[in-house]
């Protein structure tokens, strides 16, 4: 990237910067991406994991961002990423006879129509109304005098980290030149021109002077921050939002479906994962340390009390295999209650040289990317071409529905269970072939890790080579979600993924100790901060363990 000056250069390897490097590059404009830490970091690996419309917003009159969201729904199911994005029930309680019906039956069937209307809600069932007899049925786990009756309505679903290295590598497919472990510095001024951006790499030490036309900071949480660098004062501030989700096994809840629960602040879901439920998510201002939010014993205790509320059998601190906290976004607006603050996003041009996109939900990246990029065009003494990611599937998504339906015939080829294969595809869609190759060249890797038998070895392996992973944190936290979905948060598989790492990222007995230990330390320093009572002792906790390896 230091070589020739750029295009565009994107700071954040969040889910708006990375596909704000894909709509870039797919333009025809020479891009690069930075991250200072991992891909997916920060608040696009703590998400609810959800790709919805924001059933919510119907309620707030938001009809244009429902309307805009479920449009993004229906292209991610449908054409972008069928291999990453998945429909997922949700089924919700009511307690009112008559009027509660029609108000909420009224909403979805709006949502209903509005993804129809769109011409991209053919991936989705419609809703259905529930009498109580047919809830319980479908959902046994709920308390019989918890609800008069149900609606079930459909969203979808995506592992919001993997969907961000997804994203990545297809910007890199298309020319972007991506960098994680890159920390911008500083930015580089032509008088009042911001003309690039010292970056720092944090991986192998030295700092380099990247040269761009337009510099786009998408950096979510850290955008006042990043803006204080140009030392202008930005045209609008973001807030920092914190929503908290607890992990469950599978048999805890009796329950063929989602559950989305209405609360005094916001909504509560509990979300299918796997052979687990999420449940989340809380909503409260946050102004403590940005890169690792904590969850105090407060969080936990508040989800468990709400959702506890509708279920015959309650959940305990006990049941609870993983937590995790992330920080949304907010347009700081005039109300002081984050839940009130905007979901939309806004667009800047501070000064000459820099756009600022902030805001936003996860569900409409495309379009954040492409406002972003349309914004930087203005500042390019250029014709560039109009934004064509609504056609673009992503790494993998090509040929995916092929190998699905050879998904036994792969699975009698390779030795693997069809289950196995089933979930490589639905993982890596058909790059899942690369990951088969480790295990023909290597059978060993073709076995699951011993304490996370979810995953096979040879994912680890892949998450090294394939897809930018530089330690073990970056592995068992974002590549897999085995730090939230096993009890031990992922120590116990810990040395075996150091080792199957070793080898492609040329580690010696020394760095896969370090590696191991500053793993544990992490685990530890967050289990330390779910203990303590308030925000401001478990930000304190969670900082008791470093950053980064030590070299």
């Amino acid at each position: 990237m230091a070589e020739r000056e750029l295009d565009l250069l994107v700071v954040g390897g969040g889910v708006v910067g990375a596909g704000t490097a894909l709509d870039a590059a797919t333009r025809g404009l020479s891009t690069g991406l930075v991250e200072a830490r991992d891909w997916a970091s920060g608040t696009s690996s703590r998400s609810s994991k959800l790709i919805h419309g924001g059933l919510r917003y119907l309620e707030m009159l938001d009809f244009v961002l429902v309307r805009e969201a479920l449009k993004e729904r229906g292209l991610l199911l449908e054409r972008l990423a069928p291999h990453l994005v998945k429909p997922v029930p949700f089924l919700y309680p009511l307690q009112h006879k008559g009027w509660e019906r029609l108000y909420a039956g009224s909403g979805v069937a709006l949502y209903d129509a509005m993804s129809m209307a769109r011409g991209h809600g053919r991936g989705l069932p419609l809703h259905r109304h529930l009498s109580r007899r047919h809830a319980l049925r479908v959902a046994p786990a709920l308390k019989k005098e918890a609800l008069v009756g149900a609606l079930q309505y459909y969203d979808a679903q995506m592992d919001d980290a993997r969907y961000v290295a997804t994203l990545v590598r297809t910007a890199a497919a298309y020319g972007a030149k991506v960098a994680n472990r890159a920390r911008v510095s500083g930015f580089l001024r032509e008088g009042e021109r911001v003309v690039g951006a010292r970056v720092q790499d944090v991986e192998a030490g030295g700092e380099y002077e990247i040269h761009a036309k337009q510099i786009v900071n998408a950096t979510g949480v850290w955008t006042d921050d990043t803006q204080s660098m140009v030392g202008e004062r930005g045209q609008f501030h973001v807030r920092a939002s914190k929503g908290i989700h607890l992990v469950v096994p599978k048999d805890r809840i009796h329950s063929s479906t989602g559950l989305i629960l209405r609360t005094e602040k916001s909504v509560l879901f509990v979300i299918p994962w796997g052979r687990h439920w999420i449940v989340g998510t809380t909503d409260t201002d946050w102004d403590l340390d940005k890169a690792h939010p904590a969850a105090s014993s407060a969080d936990i205790d508040y989800l468990l009390e709400h959702v506890n509320s509708v279920l015959a059998v309650p959940l305990t601190r006990d049941d609870v295999e993983g937590v995790y906290a992330g920080l949304r976004p907010l347009l700081a607006g005039e109300s002081d209650a984050t839940s009130k603050l905007s979901r939309e996003h806004t667009v800047a041009h501070p000064v000459p040289g820099l756009v600022v996109v902030a805001g936003g939900k996860y569900t409409t990246y495309r379009v954040m990317a492409k406002d972003a990029v349309d914004a930087a065009v203005h500042g390019l003494d250029m014709r560039v071409a109009e934004c064509v990611t609504e056609d673009i599937p992503l790494v993998g998504a090509e040929g995916y529905r092929a190998l699905w339906n050879a998904r036994a015939r792969i699975a009698a080829r390779t030795g693997l269970h069809v289950v196995r294969v089933e979930h490589l595809l639905n993982r890596f869609g058909s790059l899942a072939e690369e990951v088969l190759e480790l295990i023909a060249g290597n059978p060993s890797l073709g076995e699951p890790l011993q304490s996370a038998d979810d995953y096979l070895r040879a994912e680890i392996v892949y998450a090294a080579s394939h897809e930018g992973a530089r330690h073990l944190d970056d592995v068992l936290t974002r590549r897999t979600r085995i730090s939230i979905e096993t009890f031990d948060r992922g120590t116990r598989c810990a040395r075996e993924a150091a080792e199957l790492m070793a080898p492609v990222l040329g580690w010696d007995e020394d760095h896969i100790e370090r590696e191991i230990e500053h793993y544990r330390k992490r685990v530890e320093a967050e289990r330390e901060s779910q203990r303590q009572p308030d925000d401001l002792t478990a930000d304190a906790a969670r900082l008791g363990a470093p950053d980064i390896v030590p070299l």
